[in-house]
């Protein structure tokens, strides 16, 4: 029969004791490794047609879809709060097989952008490019039969991202995951006059299943298949650092990881692999399952979504884009 273990078979504690650097809140500050500061967020919103519109999106509580006359608030409340980036999606009133809402010059996202340069110039504006919010199929780019022709559609992503730019945009975010269109926007903007603006590319944006909340609040979703075609499969890893390589190679100067929780190893990898900023996005089904969890109770939704936010940071994101930015700056602000 096995002897028991008592206190005096321990060894002397004394030489390495971890706890006593965790003792306080003080000390727990004062050695932490992982910072996650305000700087470090941006905060999605999501533009739409008409006046006097602020429409709660109900899977996503606190998000809301704005009418550009109704910016003044929001723009108000995020500048207050010091959040420095926003990122802009679209819902045209019509939408057509061409997505021609995308690049049109008084586009909803477009007048958006102008308005918020006109209320807060300091405030950076992310234009979000891509056409699955702007046709009518709900694909991210022109079809040819029911396949996304790739090269078609690299046209349209490289006006979309001029258009944005000559609306205000500081920075252009290609999410389409077509096959060479950083270089055709990076062209496009440099032959446009527009060099100085960088691209944060969506470069391993994966097909996952987070992203439901999302497409009922941008009213994007596929009217037949899905983006398995075009967006990456979950299972690969290496893949995305070879997708990263050629953004870079094509201009990119910021990469990103979506959705951020469940690749939290690829975005780990990213950061030893490349010397560049990297974002990654905190999506629209990671925040929605943790309102509905402190909904209900299960779980103290505040904490835990300083936690993600943390995880996101200590994993290597330099950027990280989030509908709990608002909340999250309130905290840290103390």
């Amino acid at each position: 029969m096995p002897r028991e273990i008592t206190v005096d078979d321990v060894p002397t504690p004394g030489l390495v004791r971890p706890r006593r650097l965790r003792r306080t809140e003080a000390i727990r500050r004062m050695v932490r490794e992982t910072r996650l500061s305000v700087d470090n967020l941006v905060y999605p919103l999501f533009i739409t047609y008409g006046a006097g519109v602020r429409e709660p999106i109900e899977s996503m509580p606190g998000c809301y879809r704005l009418s550009v006359d109704r910016l003044g608030e929001e723009i108000e409340e995020i500048v207050g709060l010091r959040v420095p980036a926003v990122l802009l999606f679209g819902i045209p009133e019509q939408k057509d097989e061409r997505g021609s809402g995308a690049d049109d010059e008084h586009g909803v996202v477009q007048e958006g952008m102008r308005a918020i340069k006109t209320l807060a110039p300091e405030l950076m504006v992310i234009g979000d490019v891509c056409l699955c919010e702007y046709t009518s199929h709900g694909h991210c780019g022109i079809l040819d039969g029911e396949e996304v022709d790739n090269d078609l559609t690299l046209a349209r992503l490289a006006s979309t991202a001029v258009s944005q730019a000559a609306a205000g945009a500081d920075i252009i975010a290609p999410s389409d995951m077509m096959d060479g269109r950083v270089l055709a926007i990076r062209e496009a903007l440099d032959a446009n006059g527009f060099s100085n603006i960088a691209i944060m590319s969506y470069a391993a944006k994966y097909a996952s299943g987070f992203y439901g909340p999302f497409r009922e609040a941008a009213d994007s979703a596929p009217a037949f298949g899905d983006r398995r075609g075009y967006q990456m499969d979950p299972p690969n890893q290496r893949e995305a650092l070879r997708e990263m390589e050629l953004d870079l190679i094509e201009g990119a100067d910021i990469l990103m990881v979506k959705p951020a929780l469940s690749y939290l190893d690829v975005l780990a990898l990213a950061r030893q692999e490349f010397d560049v900023p990297l974002a990654a996005y905190n999506v629209s089904g990671e925040f929605s399952m943790v309102c509905a969890a402190a909904e209900r109770g299960w779980i103290d939704g505040d904490r835990v979504a300083m936690e993600i936010l943390t995880s996101i940071r200590r994993s290597g994101a330099d950027i990280i884009i989030t509908y709990h930015a608002k909340d999250a700056a309130r905290r840290l602000r103390g």
